[in-house]
Formats: C-alpha cells, structure tokens, sequence
C-alpha cells in the first residue's frame, strides 16, 4: 500500500485540521501526518525501514539523560500546516514527559531522524526539509534508502528560514559525524540497503 492523501473541508483552519486528524478512526498501524496541509496516511514501515531507526536509536544511546529518544513523536510545525511523525526524535525530557499531549512543538527537538520509505520519501526529502528547517531544529538526519543515487544518509543543519545547510553526507555503509551536542558517529554498515 502507498500513501494516501484525505480529502477534508478546504476552509478549515490549522486547528480544525489537527481536530480532524486525532478525531477520525484511520486504519490500525497506518501513520497519519499533515504535511503541508494535507492529511497523509501512510502504511506501517517494512521491517527493513524499522532496522534502521533501531540501529540509529541504539547508536545514540549515549546522549545525556536529559535527552529522550523518541519513536514516532508527533511534532507540530504550525508554519508549514504540519503535523509530521518523524521515525526518531531526540528532545529534552522535559518538554515531553508529563505534559498530558500526543504531540511536542518541533522548536523543542534537538534532532530528528527520518527513514525513507518508497511511498512517500519525496516528502521526508523535500516539504520535511523545509518544516523542519522553519521550525528550528538544529540536525535533521535523513537515511534515505530511495535516493536516486543510491542509498545515502545526509545530515542537515545550520537552518535559516525553511532551508538547511547539507552538513555531511555518506552512502551506506560508511560513517557519518553527528556535531555537538552529540559529538558521535553514526555506522551506516549494517543498515540495509532494499
């Protein structure tokens, strides 16, 4: 199954659309974001795509306690009508833990990872970018298993407005140097390829 595009009342507003999102029954599994408005509904990861955001959690494993690593944490980035569903995201516990809500502002990231799946990699390539980089977020980690050229992995930073600066970028199978405040590698060797 691919992803799929709802249809919704155009004159909603940002906080209609939200409501919409977490009120309807989508199908058991399926991850439902807003990416530029639009309500997307995706299928549940190939087990492929969750090896690896495990093999990238358990290598960030060593951040300070004060940092959470978090699955599928919604983050919300109101500039860009979005609600994204990112596959890791590391934020401090404390604008997460206890605050009663499904979802965080995406300013309170400190990084967030996003594995490629063929349905929709156009977006974690390209509208994910800029909400990401308009949001804030210091590094955003894209392990891309369709790019055009291979599988690559490439970390963006340094945003201004809605764009990123391309940091560092690696095929798989190679090493990638995330900055402070994490100052580590990430080993891309055992992340498979299809």
């Amino acid at each position: 199954m691919s992803a799929l595009t709802v249809g919704h009342d155009p004159g909603q507003n940002w906080e209609d659309l939200l409501r919409f999102r977490e009120e309807k029954e989508w199908p058991e599994g399926s991850k439902v974001e807003i990416i530029e408005g639009v309500i997307t509904v995706s299928p549940s990861p190939s087990n492929n795509h969750n090896e690896i955001a495990e093999l990238i959690h358990r290598q960030l494993g060593v951040i300070p306690f004060e940092l959470g690593i978090y699955h599928e944490q919604t983050i919300l980035v109101p500039a860009r009508e979005g609600a994204y569903i990112p596959d890791l995201v590391v934020a401090p516990r404390a604008d997460v833990v206890g605050k009663g809500e499904q979802c965080i502002p995406a300013a309170a990231a400190e990084l967030v990872v996003e594995v490629t799946s063929r349905s929709n990699a156009s977006h974690d390539r390209i509208s994910k970018v800029a909400g990401y980089a308009a949001s804030g977020v210091p590094l955003y980690l894209l392990a891309d298993r369709w790019a055009p050229g291979g599988p690559t992995v490439t970390l963006y930073g340094e945003p201004q407005g809605d764009v990123y600066r391309v940091l560092r970028a690696c095929k798989f199978g190679e090493v990638i140097k995330l900055p402070k405040p994490f100052d580590l590698d990430i080993d891309t060797r055992a992340f498979p390829e299809d």
